[in-house]
């Protein structure tokens, strides 16, 4: 594995939502409700962390599965986290047609990976296992945590300043600056956006690079990820507010793309990532070990 100085982008990238979540309690009420805002920003921080795994799997409605239920997916699973050196997580399959995969939870010891039957079904054994490899080292890089907390704070930093936007922009007898308020209301959402956003793109090069170490097969996963790209276009998911909270944690976007979606996408374009995948099979030599 890698050092991708997920440690030091981490701690930048969550400086930048809390800098931003005390902005908007400082231009509330000239600053008098800056420790409500700090005091709102911890629960919720401790809710996204303690949950991040139940949020995700209930979002996309997927049931716990046994060796016997999905031996290949089992164990794919258990000789990657062997040769890892790292705790097994729990398996789940999701009942949808739309090909995807996606890992989630606060810590190695406390996280799961889920399949949708639709990449089950379009994915060879040698394609599931870059898959997967993927998904473990979103695991193992704890990136989960960072992604699923950012998400969380992200969201009520948008709820807020929509709020400021409707209740408190106009209201000039509570000592603040509606201009500055409505300001915050529209840039606040743009700027948490970018910043989760940030944390999800960077990433899933990360995971690709480190899953291709871990399985030792790079085009395996570029092979994977063709065959989502096309999957996902031919069924995508509905946007339903549940599923686009879970959305970031997926390893290709499941929506139907958009014109003007590429600024705010939550991953690379995959043809960047298949690219350095290849690059990265054409760099390796004959003999050298996994990770």
């Amino acid at each position: 594995m890698h050092n991708h100085f997920n440690g030091l982008k981490t701690a930048l990238l969550f400086g930048a939502i809390w800098a931003l979540f005390l902005a908007l309690g400082a231009v509330i009420g000239n600053g008098r409700y800056i420790w409500l805002f700090a005091l709102f920003g911890l629960a919720t921080t401790f809710y996204s962390y303690w949950n991040s795994d139940k949020l995700a799997i209930r979002a996309m409605r997927a049931q716990p599965v046994t060796r016997e239920q999905q031996p290949t997916m089992y164990k794919i699973v258990e000789e990657l986290s062997a040769t890892a050196g790292k705790p097994m997580p729990r398996l789940y399959v999701s009942p949808t047609a739309a090909p995807n995969a996606f890992a989630t939870g606060r810590n190695p010891d406390n996280a799961a990976v889920c399949c949708t039957e639709g990449i089950l079904h379009i994915l060879d054994e040698r394609e599931l296992r870059g898959v997967l490899g993927h998904e473990l080292m979103h695991v193992y890089n704890r990136d989960i945590l960072t992604s699923s907390v950012a998400a969380g704070i992200a969201g009520v930093i948008t709820s807020v300043a929509q709020m400021m936007f409707f209740f408190g922009g106009t209201n000039r007898n509570n000592g603040g600056n509606p201009i500055a308020m409505i300001a915050m209301a529209l840039l606040a959402p743009f700027a948490a956006t970018v910043i989760q956003l940030a944390i999800s793109r960077t990433r899933e090069f990360d995971a690709d690079e480190d899953g291709a170490e871990l399985t030792g097969d790079p085009l395996a996963l570029a092979s994977a990820l063709r065959k989502l790209e096309a999957g996902t276009a031919r069924a995508p998911l509905a946007p339903e507010p549940a599923v686009v909270n879970a959305s970031h944690m997926m390893i290709a976007n499941p929506f139907r793309a958009r014109d003007a979606g590429r600024m705010f996408a939550t991953h690379p374009p995959m043809a960047a990532r298949i690219e350095r995948l290849e690059r990265m099979a054409d760099s390796r030599q004959p003999g050298i070990e996994r990770y």
